[in-house]
């Protein structure tokens, strides 16, 4: 005879599952074309259209769609739809807008590359760029 599992059950197939994906994320590598120097409240900052140059600079960050929940989650600290009304308000508030977005490490590293003042970030150990910060 089959008998349900009981609510604690559950509770700690759950709470596993939940320890597991979290020891599964991935790092985050943000990267940047030219030797930026910035603490993690900084690349906030430049995520959250708060900072906008680096001296004479102008910065141009980049999101990584495959990377982006790592990234809210270990750098920005925020969810995802945070992170969007985060963006609505100042793009009506100070017409700003959004950081691009690219599908995968190999665009971001491409991006970065070619652009001055371009900041992003990958999951997998980038080469040719200067890391600004592992996370």
């Amino acid at each position: 005879m089959f008998e349900f599992p009981s609510r604690l059950h559950w509770l700690l197939a759950a709470a596993a599952l939940l320890l597991a994906s979290q020891a599964f994320a991935a790092d985050v590598y943000v990267i940047s074309n030219g030797a930026l120097s910035m603490t993690a409240e900084e690349v906030k900052e430049v995520f959250l259209g708060e900072t906008q140059f680096s001296g004479s600079l102008k910065l141009l960050p980049v999101d990584n769609a495959a990377a982006q929940p790592d990234f809210l989650a270990h750098v920005l600290k925020m969810s995802a739809p945070k992170y969007s009304a985060a963006w609505m308000k100042k793009a009506f508030r100070d017409g700003l807008n959004a950081p691009s977005q690219k599908a995968s490490d190999v665009e971001v590293l491409m991006f970065v590359r070619n652009n001055p003042g371009a900041i992003g970030y990958v999951n997998a150990e980038p080469h040719g760029v200067h890391v600004v910060g592992k996370y």
